[in-house]
């Protein structure tokens, strides 16, 4: 959603930077040009803005995917004018492809219930969707009220479940996070669990620090609990990052459909599915799993075809890419990718703990991501750091830890497919000389502190109360959240 924002006058037109050759009067900025334009102009003016865009290669808080093979490239390019929901116009063989990666019960001549979205947000809405409405199903066959329902996730989910509770009018009760533990704790969330729960959430592959939650676990509990209540409380899985890792690098790890309470699961194709950016799955267990007064059939298309999406039309080219990655790869193929994957992690880490400089915040299991903050930031903290970075090229994000852990400042590196061995040495190399720099600059954010607070206290004689570190770090992470925060409101993007 961009917000529409006009800093300066200049703002108001577009001037080409080849006015001679192509157009002679400058293009309005937010309004329709009355007349149109060469199209060599328009591209040029497009361009010519775009060069100014982050390299997506090392945008390293991305998860999203930013290379695939030529050939690849060519068939999304072919059937970019395909619709999704005319599915005769295109094979759509994935959903039961990724059913049977996740191990759904399906007998051989059985067909999977799914459906493509256009991301993990769009699924975790369908599966909260099916979730709601059956449980709603039940609590009205039993005459019993059916409109205070809620989900138990931990605080470390990613925005769209609180999307989907705000949407959605359902309670989100969150597990809260701990210093030196930062995924649901299942032991809580089971706890938490009352006869209005439509579901437990569980996260593979926390957006975090890449960490599984113990699913089997959750599982294990929740069915003790099931029996000594009544209720039938299932498991839905957000395995968004994690869904196309687990099955290549971790085969014996019970998650997916293997545990009886698990009865959907949504995965991004756009993430380790290796697709570009827009597509995501979401696979029931079964068809009593998602009720049937949630599915539309249409015929109008030219045959009978069931639909359940929150939109009709879109591209079906990241569809037709995820089909070609599935075939072209293989569980070979992507088992391969996920442990190159997984190796220039641990180069990255390995390196970042030679420096001496760092905690590592991030397990060996898991996504294959670094996260990590610094030892000592009582003089400089990771904002810093991942702002200086920036001057490299790197795009490192730096955020602070849900409750009950805010006060934990962290870096984040996501390592995907094209990110290399190399890759991971330079950045190494360009983060050590931006600590070198760090540590030969004055403090400003404790100058600032100093200056607004503690300064003026001591030069008034009055008796001023040392800071533990602890705190010290906790208003420092407050003053650059809200710095960051009000540059991106000067960014004019939301």
């Amino acid at each position: 959603m961009a917000l529409s924002k006009t800093a300066l006058d200049t703002d108001v037109s577009v001037h080409s930077t080849f006015a001679s050759r192509y157009v002679r009067a400058s293009l309005p900025r937010f309004r329709m040009p009355e007349n149109s334009i060469p199209k060599e102009a328009a591209y040029q003016i497009i361009n010519d803005e775009l060069m100014l865009d982050g390299n997506p290669r090392l945008n390293l808080a991305s998860f999203v995917t930013t290379w695939m093979e030529p050939e690849c490239d060519k068939l999304i390019m072919a059937s970019v004018n395909k619709n999704y929901v005319d599915m005769d116009e295109y094979p759509n063989r994935c959903v039961n492809m990724i059913a049977h990666l996740f191990n759904a019960p399906l007998g051989e001549s059985e067909t999977a219930v799914g459906v493509g979205t256009v991301g993990s947000s769009e699924a975790i809405m369908l599966a909260g969707l099916a979730f709601k409405r059956k449980w709603q199903n039940k609590r009205k066959a039993e005459g019993k009220p059916s409109d205070q329902p809620n989900i138990v996730t931990g605080a470390n989910v990613q925005v769209c479940w609180e999307k989907f509770a705000r949407y959605f009018e359902v309670e989100l009760k969150e597990v809260k996070l701990r210093e030196g533990y930062y995924v649901m704790d299942t032991e809580k969330a089971v706890e938490m669990v009352d006869e209005n729960t439509i579901c437990v959430a569980a996260i593979l592959g926390s957006t975090l620090n890449g960490e599984f939650e113990d699913v089997k676990l959750l599982n294990d509990l929740l069915t003790e609990k099931n029996k000594e209540t009544g209720w039938d409380t299932p498991i839905h899985v957000d395995a968004a990052s994690g869904g196309f890792i687990a099955p290549f690098l971790y085969p014996d790890l019970e998650w997916d459909f293997r545990l009886p309470l698990v009865k959907s699961i949504n995965v991004s194709g756009h993430k380790y599915g290796l697709v570009y950016a827009g597509i995501g799955w979401v696979i029931w267990r079964s068809k009593e799993d998602l009720p049937e007064e949630l599915i539309f059939h249409i015929n109008y298309l030219g045959a009978d075809q069931p639909t359940f999406t929150l939109n009709f039309s879109k591209g079906s080219s990241q569809v037709i890419a995820q089909y070609y990655q599935l075939i072209r790869l293989g569980y070979e193929g992507y088992k391969n990718v996920m442990e190159n994957c997984r190796d220039n992690m641990l180069v990255l880490r390995e390196g970042l703990e030679l420096t001496g400089r760092f905690d590592i915040i991030s397990k060996d299991s898991g996504v294959p991501l670094v996260a990590f903050s610094l030892k000592n930031n009582s003089t400089h903290n990771e904002f810093e750091v991942s702002d200086m970075l920036r001057r490299f090229g790197w795009i490192v994000p730096a955020y602070t830890m849900p409750p009950d852990a805010q006060h934990i400042t962290v870096l984040r590196v996501v390592i995907r497919e094209d990110f290399s061995r190399t890759l991971a040495e330079r950045l190494v190399n360009d983060i050590q000389k931006v600590m070198h720099e760090l540590e030969n600059l004055p403090c400003k954010v404790c100058a600032r502190i100093w200056i607004s607070g503690d300064g003026d206290k001591e030069q008034h004689g009055a008796v001023v109360v040392k800071k533990t570190a602890l705190e010290t770090q906790r208003e420092i992470t407050t003053i650059w959240r809200k710095f960051v925060m009000e540059k991106k409101k000067m960014n004019g993007v939301c």
